[in-house]
């Protein structure tokens, strides 16, 4: 066992028993690096991370090439969910130097942490112009040791021009407004495939923030090519191999731009985006596919990924046995026509139409990824059912993905807005339970005494990593889902001191732009910092939409300044870029909407009449509106504040920075009210200019 046997990450305890002589990142790796004279080699990956095992399997479980490395390097194991800053850096060190990345990432460093060569999977022999693994280690400890000099001007020159990229100089001073919006939406469109659903080629993955973008604008703007956008690319996903037509859930891309073959590994973050997405389009359409969908993923995040501690794991591997002892890629979920009949009998031929398995195959060696080809009407929905249970249960009889359990904080966060929201709309209470329980793990686990968060735990128990600019948002963003949804306002509580962290400790006093890491974070070669979106909201937007939404509930002049300032970012970007800065647009949209603020009284939340308009305030589209529920006297919500009953009965009040209309009584006006602005229904227009 090397120096990983004790630490908590299953990423890293997957290499615990290498040959190869890991150290964590620590300060101690690189001083023995020094002590010795020798480069680092930094390898960053994640436990659900396909070719990671492929890299892991083919070089660093191979003894010579591990008694090459111990010789030669100080080898440091990251698992990138873990320390996403440390990733975020030498990435786009890479990225700048070889224009792309991915992972496993592999880079060659100085003692000092500076990087002078890139890569990311090396194969064990050259293979398409691409230099074996030991061809790399050789030529790099040549070079350290023959041009020493050369190599640190190297590594100088790459640590300046990092260095360089200081994006808050380049923002611009106000927030997004309707041009830079139609601007972004005008780039949407032109990217758009109106044969497949979702944007560019192969691969394709799941937009989740710009679909969040364009329900939005919809619900403002009532732009149909906006919504139509979003139909049609969800239902394609929905249909696709991408989806698990068994046990719901989304796989992490599709490889194909058909959305047939997925990249089979399931992510908590994916899921807890696109369950929300599927919901807000439920919300805006009625659509049953978006429902049916909505539900299918919220249980399958209960279900697969949820710990004994009521957190949420980060994901689920794309490899598994295939019933021979080898580990191969989407093992647990493609079928073929031989294995329909073995479960099915003669219902197999139905299985087959149904779910598109051929005899030639969709993936590899003639086996099929489930999915739904033809229109559901075409089949008896009672016949397919029972075909869709039994081919489950007989999917559990395999040996299942291994899974990454270990609890980080900022998809957690993602988990609880979704589940909470979810569960409100389609009056699952077991949802709210599951977004409540993933909370309090937060709270319990995650949050020390002076509210500072933790980035990962695992069993109950809290990591080393301080939480990162995504955590802070990501869970404030949970907490203001949970405390509309709940009406408990101790989750408001919570969410403004995190974000009072995030003022302080993340923010940039000059200009407003955020970073990733926390002014008394562990220093790097530079404090990264990134605007974008990747798999998920960038901690830039994210933060933004967090303190939007906090100041929309609470009127905090400070927590509003603090998102128009950071949102600067999405003028400059989103018309330029906008599938990258997906969520930006979105709270935008929120920004441009007011937001709006809906207060709903009553004399106790129990009374069915006041649950009434609390839940049509809760499926209103309006973006980014803030729900708060209670009674007159609760002091629970500051929306709440002056709030008389009228008549003695429940009512809502609805309000734009603190400007009111008429209180309303009926939940059919509410709902009108939150579903498009109508001056007429809804008093005088007193929208910002």
């Amino acid at each position: 066992m090397n120096r990983l046997a004790g630490v908590t990450s299953p990423y890293l305890l997957q290499h615990a028993d290498n040959p190869v002589d890991w150290w964590p990142w620590t300060p101690e790796a690189f001083e023995e690096a020094r002590r010795r004279d020798v480069p680092v080699l930094l390898s960053v990956g994640y436990s659900a991370c396909h070719w990671c095992h492929v890299m892991a399997h083919e070089s660093f479980e191979d003894d010579t090439t591990a008694a090459y490395l111990n010789e030669h390097f100080v080898s440091v194991k990251v698992d990138r969910e873990e320390r996403p800053d440390v990733d975020a850096v030498y990435m786009e060190a890479v990225q700048a130097a070889t224009g792309q990345g991915g992972w496993p990432m592999s880079v060659f460093m100085t003692p000092d942490g500076e990087p002078f060569y890139f890569g990311t999977y090396f194969p064990p022999e050259s293979r398409h112009g691409v230099p074996s693994f030991q061809q790399v280690l050789e030529g790099v400890r040549q070079a350290w040791a023959t041009r020493r000099d050369e190599v640190g001007e190297v590594a100088g020159k790459i640590v300046g021009d990092l260095a360089q990229r200081e994006i808050g100089q380049h923002q611009a001073a106000e927030p997004p407004g309707e041009p830079e919006l139609a601007q972004a939406l005008l780039g949407l469109t032109r990217e758009y495939d109106p044969q497949r659903g979702g944007f560019g080629g192969a691969p394709k993955f799941p937009p989740s923030m710009v679909l969040e973008f364009l329900l939005r604008h919809h619900a403002r703007t009532g732009a149909e090519g906006a919504l139509q956008m979003v139909r049609d690319t969800c239902e394609r996903m929905a249909r696709g191999g991408i989806y698990d037509q068994l046990g719901g859930g989304f796989a992490r891309y599709s490889v194909d731009r058909d959305w047939i073959v997925p990249h089979f590994e399931k992510m908590l973050y994916d899921n807890a985006l696109l369950c929300r997405v599927y919901a807000h389009l439920w919300r805006a359409t009625g659509s049953d596919i978006a429902r049916r969908v909505a539900l299918e993923t919220a249980d399958f995040l209960v279900r697969e990924l949820r710990t004994n501690e009521g957190g949420f794991a980060s994901a689920l591997d794309a490899d598994s046995d295939d019933g021979t002892g080898r580990h191969t890629e989407g093992a647990y979920y493609v079928w073929t026509p031989g294995q329909l009949r073995e479960v099915l009998g003669a219902d197999a031929s139905l299985a087959a139409q149904r779910f598109g398995v051929t005899e030639e195959g969709t993936f590899e060696h003639g086996r099929s990824v489930l999915q739904l080809p033809q229109e559901e009407r075409v089949f008896d929905a009672g016949k397919v059912a029972s075909v869709k249970e039994r081919l489950l249960a007989a999917r559990v009889r395999r040996p299942a993905p291994g899974r990454d359990d270990k609890v980080v904080a900022a998809w957690n966060g993602l988990a609880v807005a979704a589940l909470a929201e979810t569960g409100a709309y389609f009056d699952r209470p077991d949802l709210i339970d599951a977004a409540l329980g993933a909370a309090d793990l937060l709270v319990r686990v995650h949050l020390d005494e002076h509210a500072r968060l933790t980035r990962t735990s695992r069993d109950g128990r809290a990591g080393v990593n301080a939480g990162v600019l995504e955590d802070y948002a990501d869970v404030a963003e949970g907490f203001l889902a949970l405390a509309s949804v709940t009406a408990e306002g101790v989750w408001l509580d919570f969410a403004g001191l995190l974000l009072d962290h995030v003022l302080v400790l993340f923010t940039d006093p000059e200009t407003g732009s955020l970073y990733d890491t926390a002014s008394d974070a562990e220093r790097l070669i530079r404090r990264p910092q990134d605007p974008t979106d990747n798999a998920v909201p960038s901690g830039w937007t994210a933060a933004a939409g967090a303190l939007l939404g906090y100041a929309t509930h609470t009127g905090s002049t400070a927590h509003r300044v603090a998102a128009e300032r950071a949102l600067g970012v999405v003028r400059t970007l989103g018309p330029r870029v906008p599938r990258f800065i997906g969520w930006g647009l979105a709270v935008a949209e929120a920004l441009l909407d007011g937001p709006r603020q809906v207060a709903v009284v009553g004399p106790s939340l129990t009374d069915e009449r006041t649950s009434a308009l609390h839940r049509t305030a809760l499926l209103g589209t309006a973006p980014g509106a803030a729900v708060a529920a209670g009674t007159p006297e609760s002091g629970e919500f500051p929306l709440l504040v002056d709030r008389p009953l009228v008549g003695g009965e429940p009512a809502a009040y609805i309000c734009r920075t603190f400007t009111c209309d008429a209180p309303t009584t009926d939940p059919e006006r509410l709902r009108a009210a939150l579903t498009s602005w109508n001056p007429e229904a809804n008093g005088a227009d007193d929208r910002p200019n």
